[in-house]
């Protein structure tokens, strides 16, 4: 066993942690920190990479599918070159580019790379979707209608290629053609919810509003977090004078999307008409955060602090319209009101004054006009005579997606109805803005009390580290490394193992963790910390390699061995049993998962977690009472994710 110890601190002394390690491992494990999202820590790993092998294309590549997630486009950009420089020939190279490229928004020189791509894989739907896309963005029309044409003739079925038919049609003013190609697409699949609100664009343009609200009820039903398609159909219900459903979905539009501007102002314009001025002035007030500068939603917000009472804020915003346009009459003979209001009369005389000389002259002078049903107003025209129209946005695109597999390619996260994750030992405590949960065991609290230098948690977040916090745990396990070497002390050495694989862990790195683990429990095969640590980390390797589509049965058969030995030695440890329900789960052995986690709340009642993931076991097994009631308890000590779950599966 010592031989073992002093095998593991000759491998591991290094001056730096990395420089000895494989530059497969290395990727491997930023392909890692990748799943898990953390983005930063992975850019580390990959930085190591290109140092010591900087014509390796992976690890530029996988560095720019962190950056790319992390909204660093142009460094994604300059990576996916750097990649391309080394390989030429990888199809995802060219199509993560011209995502990135599509970011910024420099559509033409995304589609050459789609183009290059599409050289090397001419059979991939997705590469011909998304150069269509850039086509439209790049107002190339007769080029993108051509495509369309050659991804229609190979995919006769792909509906999203009618949608951007149509799109393009509609560019072209021909809205007879849109309309073919959008119900043909429909036809095709009827659960798109984009393509149903592209047809209530159409409706809307022709102002069809009861059609277009029929379209519009499909794509909320489809897309019901779009807050674009409530604005939408709130305008088609407006303009049939159904006002509460048009309020009802302006509401529902800012709870998706706060600061939506057409929402806030028309719902503005809306609380105004309907006698609702003080939050009407609230809306306006955002609006102006939005837009300090927007002379028409000053307007408004002048007129309803003129009408609620407040004379002097409403004389501050007609002030600064009347700066803008000096013969807005209107304007001028309000603010003169609110001057003699105050018994201000020498400036109240001064605008009156004006506004009869204009008489004199036989300027035009007429009345606002009340607000219209049928009247809207595009969003960049500022004629003030239309303050009280509802805005419209100046072109009303179609929405489509590019296909970006990305997510899929490297992570295959699936995060509808996830378990909460296993609880293992960590330097960090947990954190909750809601919880107030404190994870406590035995033989854990033993092994703190024989350790002086850093205290273990119980823990089951994954706290992203910024770069600070990632130099600190990098340092510490080169700090460690050479203590280890140093140490004739066999039981200090051992300690110190424990701690660097929980360094390792932080830091994403479970195969080394998984190692120092293996190594210590050579040397003390009953500590249970150990046994439980190396359960979790093995179970997430597994996770990531079944991700990649890699056999997990032999290695988790190894992490359902770990928890077993560990239970065997300590039977009352709620964590425990909790752990090997999520194993269980994961294997789709809803029975098995159940009997532990109802085992584990029998142990700690407070467990919230456990309440959670035996909700979901029992809703995966057909039982939605006992699923829902699990729910229903998560959520009241604290897990509120629990709450969405209930709602989907009460409808």
């Amino acid at each position: 066993m010592f031989w073992a110890l002093q095998c593991s601190m000759f491998n591991l002394q290094s001056s730096k942690c990395f420089a000895q390690y494989n530059i497969d491992r290395l990727i491997t494990v930023g392909r890692s920190a990748l799943y898990y999202e953390d983005y930063v820590l992975a850019i580390q790993y990959f930085n190591q990479a290109i140092s010591a092998k900087p014509y390796l294309y992976e690890p530029w590549f996988f560095r720019s599918v962190a950056k790319y997630y992390l909204d660093d486009f142009a460094g994604a950009e300059s990576d996916c070159s750097e990649a391309i420089q080394r390989n030429p020939y990888v199809t995802s190279l060219y199509e993560l580019r011209g995502l990135c490229r599509i970011q910024q928004k420099n559509y033409v020189e995304a589609a050459k790379d789609y183009t290059f791509a599409l050289r090397y894989d001419p059979e991939n739907r997705n590469l011909w979707h998304n150069r269509v896309l850039c086509r439209l963005h790049a107002q190339a029309y007769d080029t993108a209608l051509a495509e369309i044409d050659t991804i229609l003739t190979r995919w006769s079925r792909h509906a999203p290629a009618y949608a951007m038919q149509a799109d393009v049609y509609m560019q072209q003013k021909d809205t007879a053609k849109a309309i073919t190609s959008l119900e043909k697409s429909i036809e095709i699949d009827p659960y798109d919810g984009q393509t149903w609100a592209a047809r209530s664009i159409i409706s809307l343009s022709r102002e069809e509003w009861k059609e277009a609200e029929g379209y519009l009820d499909k794509a909320v039903r489809l897309l019901p977090k779009n807050g674009s398609n409530y604005i939408n159909r709130a305008l088609a219900r407006y303009n049939q004078n159904n006002l509460r459903g048009a309020m009802s979905d302006y509401d529902v539009a800012l709870d998706l999307e706060p600061n939506n501007f057409l929402g806030h102002y028309n719902r503005g314009l809306l609380r105004s008409e309907v006698g609702d001025d003080n939050r009407a002035i609230t809306d306006f007030d955002f609006v102006l955060k939005l837009e300090p500068d927007n002379l028409l939603a000053l307007y408004n917000r002048a007129v309803l602090l003129d009408r609620t009472g407040d004379l002097r804020g409403a004389i501050r915003d007609y002030s600064k319209v009347i700066d803008e346009y000096p013969n807005f009459w209107v304007g001028l003979e309000s603010r003169a009101s609110c001057y003699r209001r105050l018994g201000m009369t020498k400036q109240a005389e001064h605008d009156e004054n004006t506004v009869y000389r204009a008489q004199l002259m036989k300027h035009f002078f007429g009345t606002q006009p009340k607000l219209s049903k049928k009247q809207m107003r595009k969003r960049s025209d500022e004629d003030l005579e239309k303050y009280n129209q509802l805005v419209v946005a100046d072109e009303q695109e179609l929405e489509h997606d590019y296909q970006n597999e990305y997510r899929g390619k490297v992570q295959h996260r699936k995060v509808d109805m996830e378990l909460q994750p296993m609880f293992g030992l960590s330097f960090e405590p947990m954190r909750s803005d809601v919880k107030s949960y404190v994870a406590f065991d035995r033989d854990v609290d033993a092994l703190n009390q024989q350790l002086s230098e850093r205290t273990i948690y119980i823990n089951n977040t994954h706290q992203t580290l910024s770069d600070k916090q990632l130099s600190q745990y990098f340092n510490y396990i080169d700090t460690l490394t050479s203590r280890i070497a140093r140490s004739k002390d066999t039981r200090e050495a051992v300690q110190m193992l424990l701690l660097r694989s929980l360094a390792f862990t932080a830091i994403s790195n479970f195969e080394a963790a998984v190692d120092e683990l293996s190594t210590y429990l050579q040397i003390d095969s009953l500590s249970v910390p150990a046994l439980w640590q190396r359960a979790v980390c093995q179970s997430k390797i597994n996770e990531f390699k079944a991700s990649e589509g890699t056999n997990i049965d032999l290695p988790t058969a190894s992490v359902l061995a770990d928890l077993n030995h560990a239970l065997q030695l300590a039977p009352q440890n709620a964590f425990l049993y909790y752990n090997r329900g999520n194993v269980y789960a994961m294997r789709k052995e809803y029975g098995r998962a159940i009997s532990d986690y109802t085992t584990a709340l029998k142990t700690d009642g407070l467990l919230a977690e456990a309440y959670f993931n035996r909700g979901l076991c029992h809703i995966y097994a057909g039982q939605l009472d006992e699923g829902v009631q699990d729910l229903s308890k998560a959520g009241e000590l604290g897990l509120y994710q629990a709450y969405s779950i209930i709602k989907k599966y009460r409808k």
